[in-house]
């Protein structure tokens, strides 16, 4: 709310208006009331805006005034600037006319902000563009004057070549101070030679060009300067060539590039010249900025940049400084754009320009809680707006308070505080939440030596280093009996890739290992534990980023060593792909037990940035992305977030997702050899057994059946290699299944089973929808229609599967004999046993056992398929847990047996589920929480009159 005004101000405010008006000859300045409040608003706020009106008097007219008055955008900017700038032929008039119309624009920017027409946002993305197509008006300026001399860059081939300007800072995030300098790197696509009369290799031609642009927007006239270009933040800097051709860029980069290089082009983007260019240099660079796993070493870029900054305070005495100083504006970045920089390579929303932008990205992904985010969204737009107009004040390039107390107080008031000891406390108030959260962010980074490691561990390492390693010395720091594990930590200082690693991480592991011993010695298997550690410190010996977190952070330590202690297949899963540490160490992973939209949505978003050219890339991100969230569902399993039905059901949605995602990416792969068949449809795939069922474990492999429509049989592809219809649709499903099983950098996506298709693996691995029908109807055998019980659709054309499902349903609900379906039920489910149950007396099978997870499957598509003619809902369900309850329903089983049965399957499946995650057998030990399951399952069957 406006704040009234001392009456010294307010005699100062009516000295200034009247001088203005006297400017104005022949110009009736604004006389309303509102009018003239938001002029003398404006020159208390700004001397900077008295000295433009003072230039450029027309803008107190009253039309002008209304002009300014109207919402703007980015496009209205662009189109106001070079409205200017038409006709200004000749160098000064040009850089008179850029100029004033940034003075122009920036005199609108101080009017709306101060009169409350813009939030912040608006200024700071207005002040973006300005900059933007002011630097974009001079370099079209400098291209044509080096042209008439050079005439056109060029590369070898011929191909014209264009200088690419890339905005750094706040210019390349769009969020621009209103005075500040503009950060800008120049570049070329490739080195060559201009085509005029006095030609220029293209290294000299365009850094002249990078030359004239700076010249044109940073020399000071009589009207000032555009902007102060700063061109510092190029490769080597000062020192560097002023403009480089991409190649060498990406050489710098790879082999040069430091960590605070890396935070700086998070907000890169091309500003001006050739824009597409450009956008291709940024994503070839994109492997710099954003790693593919966690980037953990992101922490010591960031200490580094705080040191340096925190020392250059000191020196300069910045302790004031809004940006720079502790609870600054950098210090909220910094909080950023370190989630930012580790996770960015592999959540790609992240990589997102605008802080204010990353940081609602980073608190929708619970990397930031609410409350935090809430604080630091909150101190930013007030330590930016004040650093705002700090800088209006005066057109200055600052960031502290001015030590004028007249000048503090007219910034106050016009930031409708009363007086500046108010704002001060506001300021202080929100520096300090800034340096809490700041603090909060590093403090569990502090150093390797936050926690010392025993001596008797550091003992036990350096043993092993010096090869004095005895059994002896293992088990008495717990490890029994030391000789199965002896081997393993002897052998690891001497492994190839320790050996390998540079003298920093060679230390750094020596300070980690004792820590992995005493984490390893508290889990629940200290020998086994220490075994997978000591494989998986030999699979990310070259990972610096893995050792620096584990060696920081104790809690990472203490969780990986329970996982490799009592989850085999997890600690293995880790080992053969160290990606999925990432998923370990994840603070939020206590928050992502992943429901079947959530998992839908993480695989669209893996394939969603990938080149479509490039298959091979496409299924390495996809086998990635399924082993992350394979690997959260068994770790939200493992820690009890998530019971065994859930997380069967969410493994077969995952495992849906992925069978979607390779018809994409197999049916595009072919497109571009043999061209399109029909219009994309009429393709489904069938998932069967525990697919179909959705009672998916972690290393099941997946029964698929392929259908098509029958009418493409007779067509033939569009492309310049086309098939016949059959054939295309042959290569489509034999490419879905390869694709499926083959091993990729990211681990092998699944094991795929298609015998369960019209007969068999003799027959056909794609079937037309009335062929298919033919055999159900026809030729099926009993057991091959329990098995379409489970069946359903899992991706392809949505008018094919619903004809499968009409055709399921008639087969599921034709009438037949409950005697003999029970009789063949029966006798199927005795066969499998005698051939796959390996239980005794002192071990069940969980799954064929008597009264296993088996036994109550075939129980239940026994009742299904004897009773469906009578109780069509039975058809509707695919899993042990809908036709329980569908069985209820229809009165063939108590509601009490029914609790149970579901209760006993949960049981079993879970334990099931816990071997799987174990990487043991199926076959338990018998207990009294197995035997009543099992029991309880026996006797229904008998019940139900199954002799199973």
């Amino acid at each position: 709310m406006p704040q009234p005004l001392p009456a010294e101000l307010e005699t100062w405010l009516d000295e200034r208006w009247a001088g203005l008006r006297a400017r104005a000859a022949g110009i009736e300045p604004v006389a309303d009331p509102a009018g003239l409040a938001a002029w003398r608003r404006t020159l208390l706020a700004s001397d900077f805006a008295f000295d433009v009106l003072q230039r450029q008097p027309q803008w107190l007219a009253a039309g002008a005034c209304a002009a300014l008055c109207e919402a703007g955008d980015a496009a209205a900017v662009e189109a106001r600037v070079n409205d200017a700038l038409k006709g200004h032929e000749g160098d000064a008039r040009f850089m008179a006319a850029l100029r004033r119309v940034r003075h122009a624009e920036a005199l609108r920017l101080i009017y709306r902000s101060v009169n409350g027409l813009d939030a912040l946002e608006q200024t700071l993305a207005q002040t973006s563009a300005l900059y933007a197509v002011l630097t974009s008006a001079a370099l079209a300026r400098a291209e044509a004057a080096i042209a008439t001399r050079h005439g056109q860059a060029r590369a070898a081939d011929g191909s014209v070549q264009r200088l690419v300007v890339l905005a750094m800072g706040k210019l390349g995030g769009g969020e621009l101070n209103f005075s500040s300098d503009i950060d800008l790197i120049l570049a070329y696509g490739e080195a060559g030679e201009s085509d005029g009369p006095r030609p220029l290799s293209n290294d000299e031609y365009f850094t002249r060009l990078g030359r004239e642009l700076v010249r044109l927007l940073a020399e000071r006239t009589a009207d000032g300067s555009v902007a102060r270009v700063d061109l510092r933040l190029r490769p080597f800097g000062r020192s560097g060539r002023l403009a480089l051709s991409f190649e060498a860029m990406e050489q710098y980069y790879q082999r040069e590039g430091r960590d605070w290089e890396r935070y700086a082009w998070i907000k890169a983007r091309p500003l001006a010249g050739d824009i597409a260019a450009g956008e291709r240099l940024i994503e070839t660079l994109r492997p710099f900025v954003y790693r593919r796993y966690l980037d953990y070493t992101a922490f010591a870029g960031l200490r580094e940049m705080k040191a340096l900054i925190d020392a250059e305070v000191g020196r300069k005495e910045l302790d004031d400084n809004i940006k720079l100083g502790a609870g600054g504006i950098r210090e909220i970045e910094f909080c950023v754009q370190l989630l930012q920089l580790i996770r960015g390579g592999r959540e790609t929303d992240l990589r997102v320009r605008g802080l204010l932008d990353a940081l609602a990205v980073c608190e929708r992904r619970g990397l930031v809680d609410q409350a935090s985010a809430g604080r630091l969204r909150a101190a930013y737009i007030f330590l930016r707006q004040l650093e705002n107009r700090l800088q209006m004040f005066a057109d200055a390039q600052t960031h502290s308070a001015p030590a004028d107390s007249v000048a503090r107080q007219r910034i106050a008031l016009a930031l409708d505080y009363p007086d500046w000891p108010a704002l001060a406390a506001d300021l202080e108030r929100h520096r300090a939440v800034v340096r809490a959260e700041f603090a909060a962010l590093l403090l569990p980074h502090a150093g390797a030596n936050a926690e010392s490691a025993a001596a008797a561990d550091v003992a036990l390492w350096r043993a092993a280093v010096d090869g004095d390693l005895s059994d002896a010395m293992l088990e008495a720091r717990g490890f029994v009996p030391g000789a199965a594990v002896r081997a393993e930590l002897a052998a690891l200082p001497g492994a190839a890739a320790v050996r390998a690693m540079s003298a920093r991480s060679a230390a750094r592991l020596d300070r980690l290992m004792p820590h992995l011993l005493a984490a390893a010695q508290a889990s629940v298997a200290p020998v086994e534990g220490l075994r997978r550690l000591c494989r998986l410190v030999q699979a990310v010996a070259r990972r610096s980023s893995y050792l620096t977190l584990l060696e920081e952070q104790p809690l990472a330590r203490q969780r990986l060593a329970a996982l490799c202690a009592d989850s085999a297949w997890l600690a293995e899963r880790v080992i053969a792909q160290p990606l999925l540490l990432d998923d370990v160490l994840d603070p939020r992973i206590d928050q992502l037990p992943l429901r079947r939209a959530e998992i839908t949505a993480t695989i669209g978003e893996a394939l969603a940035n990938l080149d479509r050219h490039d298959a091979e890339a496409e299924l390495e991100r996809l086998a990635e992305t399924r082993a992350s969230l394979a690997f959260r569902l068994g770790l939200a399993f493992r820690d009890g977030q998530v019971e065994a039905p859930a997380t069967a059901r969410r493994l077969a949605a995952l495992a849906e997702a992925v069978v979607a995602a390779v018809l994409v990416l197999a049916r595009a792969d072919l497109r571009g050899r043999h061209g399109m068949l029909g219009d994309g449809g009429g393709f489904a795939v069938l998932g069967y057994g525990s697919l179909g069922g959705a009672e998916l474990g972690f290393a099941s492999d997946l029964d698929l059946v392929f259908v098509y429509d029958e009418a493409l049989a007779t067509q033939r592809s569009d492309g310049p290699q086309p098939l016949e219809g059959t054939v295309w649709l042959q290569r489509l499903a034999q490419r879905i299944v390869h694709w499926l099983g083959a091993l990729h950098r990211g681990g092998r996506l699944y094991e795929v089973d298609t015998r369960l298709r019209p007969d068999g693996s003799k027959g056909l691995l794609v079937t037309s929808m009335p062929a298919f029908a033919g055999y159900q109807r026809e030729r099926a055998w009993s057991w091959e229609h329990q098995a379409l019980l489970r069946a359903r659709g899992v991706a392809g054309d949505g008018a094919l599967l619903a004809r499968f499902d009409a055709l399921r349903r008639d087969i599921v609900c034709a009438p037949r004999d409950p005697a003999r379906v029970r009789a063949e039920v029966s006798d199927m489910r005795v066969r499998w046993r005698r051939e796959r149950d390996r239980s005794d007396a002192r071990r069940i099978d969980l799954k064929q056992g008597r009264g296993g997870l088996v036994d109550l499957e075939f129980m239940l598509q026994g009742l299904v398929l004897a009773h469906a003619a009578a109780h069509p809902a039975l058809a509707r369900g695919h899993s042990t847990p809908q036709w329980l309850c569908a069985c209820r329903d229809a009165s063939l089983l108590p509601a009490a047996a029914t609790e149970a049965l579901a209760a006993a399957h949960a049981r079993l499946l879970g334990r099931s589920l816990r071997c799987a995650l174990d990487a043991r057998p199926r076959l338990v030990e018998r207990d009294p929480d197995i035997d009543a399951a099992s029991t309880t399952i026996a006797r229904a069957a008998q019940a139900a009159g199954f002799d199973l």
